[in-house]
């Protein structure tokens, strides 16, 4: 028969070059009738077949032996449902045609997605099941605007690129196409043209679910459903209550001892939760679990940003972990990176021939460090798909909050860089504009959608209004890791006690600072890698002298203002550097191999935690200066600080440490208040551990002026030792 599609355009399909495979395949109006055309390389017959009553309509006529069909229904003048029975040598099957079914993308849609400021791109992008005219299916989205053809491949369809071209949105630079029966976990992939005419293949941006590396294809994933926010959970995240984090990284917490491989999310939970319970930790931080290839980035360069590492499980058996962590009273929170992506061919790089994703200039678009990728936080598309990933995690796995990676090299143009190796804004400064714009918009999303989350984030510098309000200029986070006390405060105590007197302001200065920012206090895993030691080997002296710094430090920490984060490993001391393909060192517990020294350290953390969340002093005012008062700030000689830690309704808590191998007896400090005073915690214990100096119990206050107070107590400070005094009674 005759058909107005020529040659040309046939054999556009057949060489996987056809961009607009709808003007061209499925039902058409003709002067003769309605003509149906198909697509189906390898079949030999195809019969068109009413879906409704199973009646055989036509048969198809073969025009191209590759396998184009084409058949008019004379004197028909309207579309009709229909189906296919397609036959490959004798076998037969009755299949739907993708090419029969309307755009499902409205336009506000498309507005919306253009714009960048669609709350949910997820729910539109990526693959999705739905019903159409009374079938079911997957309708696959990409965003991929410059690219001349996009195809879905799968093993639906033998990773045949032919098969399935895709419908182009101009409006959008969308791509969209429903194929009907795709199931659960199947494997699919997007074979692109890009605007130069090469072929790429490519993971979906937006994929629910993906291969373990060394596979790269996503798979299809129902989007999971939404997780509501409680009173508990909302309360918890608040700035005047504790908090205490646990950050873990789940491929080396514990491991399979029969051969070294990954417990999985299920197993985690059964062996994490309770522990995290019993140490008295209040938040577990995971670092980044967004899929990603190479397991040495520890999850820091992430590709799958919708997709739960599937190292560990599905993304249902990730939800049961957060759901039993819950369940606990423990909140979560999740390490995330919208600072830079991998270069992977199957990633974001170059998605459709262009910088679509990164920006062009490397000077831009490379991070020099890592070896990534820049995202282009200017474009609504980007910014949008990053700031609703947050949004994500929060919403659809009851994430409690995000803490927000590297945020220094995403808000300074001249990150790492040499001058001439960076381009300044459009004001001439070395802030990203965009990038700033970015985080504020992400931080008001999640406030605005998921109230009670929080946001958290990893800034190195002294960049003002990190956890201001947007409103008032700020960059709208809840909390910031506090660097400079780590540094300030690990350097100090790196030092030979002999030493210390003469760098005491390390462990005061942060006080100059502390109201600036809502912080959070870390000995994060950046402190025992790549040569840095463990936190135990960080500390001097002999074996008594190392856990003995380690417990006063500890001490020191919980006491000081600001919420508590704490590696695994370092809550029992462990002695070598942490080792992402190892399991912890849990053996180290066992009292014929430590000696007890690192179950010490490990019973002091589970008491701090304790007496930590059971004293508002400690907690309630972190972020205001009437929660804190120095007490001893000035005694550089001996290597001692005191200050007084106190809540709204006037409960006191006497922190005082000693950070030389000398006991301090007879030792006065003046107090705010005359009364009896009750020591909770002595890092010095012997059930720590230690050597057991301390003060009986209680101290009282006498009517002696010192340090400027009426009245003082005379105290006994053990050596490397931190002690912790409550008011117990009133004079």
């Amino acid at each position: 028969m005759t058909t107005t599609v020529t040659q040309a355009i046939i054999d556009g399909f057949f060489d996987a070059s056809n961009g607009d495979p709808f003007a061209t395949l499925g039902m058409h109006e003709t002067d003769l009738g309605v003509e149906i055309r198909t697509l189906l390389p390898d079949a030999n017959r195809v019969i068109v077949i009413e879906r409704e009553s199973g009646k055989e309509i036509t048969e198809l006529d073969c025009v191209d032996d590759r396998g184009f069909f084409v058949g008019i229904i004379p004197n028909c003048r309207h579309f009709f449902v229909y189906q296919l029975q397609v036959f490959w040598g004798n076998e037969s099957q009755i299949v739907e045609d993708p090419y029969r079914f309307h755009p499902m993308i409205d336009d506000l849609e498309q507005w919306l997605l253009s714009e960048g400021s669609m709350l949910r791109p997820y729910e539109v992008l990526g693959a999705h099941f739905m019903e159409c005219d009374g079938v079911s299916g997957v309708n696959f989205r990409l965003w991929a605007p410059n690219a001349r053809r996009v195809s879905i491949v799968g093993d639906f369809n033998y990773w045949d690129g032919r098969r399935h071209p895709m419908r182009f949105h101009l409006k959008s630079g969308v791509w969209e196409l429903f194929l009907p029966k795709t199931s659960l976990g199947q494997l699919y992939k997007f074979e692109l043209i890009d605007c130069h005419g090469n072929l790429r293949l490519k993971a979906d941006p937006y994929a629910f679910s993906s291969q373990l590396r060394p596979d790269t294809a996503s798979q299809v994933s129902a989007l999971p459903n939404v997780v509501e926010m409680t009173e508990q959970r909302r309360q918890a995240n608040q700035s005047n209550q504790s908090i205490s984090i646990y950050e873990v990284h789940l491929g080396s917490w514990r491991r399979n001892l029969e051969n070294n491989f990954w417990l999985d999310y299920d197993q985690i939970a059964d062996e994490l939760i309770p522990y995290v319970k019993e140490m008295g930790f209040t938040h577990i931080e995971f670092l980044p679990l967004s899929e990603f290839p190479f397991d040495g980035s520890w999850g820091y360069q992430p590709l799958g940003l919708y997709s739960p590492t599937s190292r560990f499980g599905s993304p249902e058996a990730f939800r049961r972990l957060v759901k039993r962590a819950h369940e606990a009273g423990i909140n979560v929170i999740l390490d995330w990176v919208p600072g830079h992506f991998p270069s992977d061919t199957h990633g974001l790089s170059a998605f459709d021939g262009t910088a679509l994703y990164e920006h062009a200039d490397p000077r831009e678009g490379y991070h020099q460090d890592w070896n990534t990728l820049i995202y282009n936080y200017g474009r609504n598309e980007v910014k949008n798909f990053l700031s609703s990933n947050a949004l994500y995690w929060l919403e659809r796995f009851g994430v409690d909050g995000i803490r927000v990676d590297a945020v220094a090299s995403m808000i300074y143009r001249d990150y790492s860089r040499a001058e001439g190796e960076w381009i300044p804004n459009q004001y001439g400064g070395r802030e990203n504009l965009e990038a700033i714009e970015f985080l504020k918009h992400t931080n008001w999303k999640i406030h605005s959608e998921m109230a009670g989350a929080i946001s958290i984030a990893e800034e190195s510098t002294s960049f003002a209004g990190v956890t201001h309000p947007s409103e008032n200029g700020g960059l709208g986070f809840n909390f910031k890791w506090n660097m400079g006390w780590m540094n300030d405060t690990l350097a100090y105590m790196q030092l030979d006690p002999i030493y210390r007197q003469y760098h005491h302001n390390k462990m005061t200065f942060g006080m100059v600072y502390q109201y600036s920012e809502n912080f959070v206090l870390p000995l994060s895993h950046d402190e025992v890698v790549h040569g840095k030691y463990s936190l135990l080997g960080k500390m001097p002296g002999d074996t008594w002298q190392k856990f003995a710094n380690l417990r006063a430090y500890y001490g020191y920490m919980w006491g000081y203002p600001g919420k508590k984060l704490l590696f695994m490993g370092n809550e029992f001391a462990q002695g070598r550097e942490w080792n992402y393909e190892e399991s912890l060192d849990w053996f180290l517990l066992d009292e014929n191999i430590g000696g007890g020294w690192h179950k010490g350290v490990l019973k002091l953390v589970k008491d701090l935690n304790q007496i930590y969340q059971k004293n508002r002093p400690l907690f309630e005012l972190d972020n205001s200066p009437e929660g804190f008062d120095w007490l001893v700030v000035d005694d550089a000689a001996n290597s001692v600080f005191a200050f007084e830690r106190r809540s709204s309704n006037g409960e006191g808590i006497i922190v005082i440490s000693n950070f030389t191998p000398v006991p301090r007896h007879d030792y006065r400090i003046g107090v705010n208040i005359a009364g009896e005073y009750e020591e909770i915690l002595n890092t010095d214990s012997m059930y720590y551990q230690g050597s057991n100096v301390g003060n009986f119990g209680c101290v009282v206050s006498e009517n002696i002026e010192s340090h400027g107070r009426e009245n003082s107590i005379s105290v006994s400070i053990p050596p490397l030792a931190t002690v912790y005094l409550r008011l117990k009674s009133v004079e």
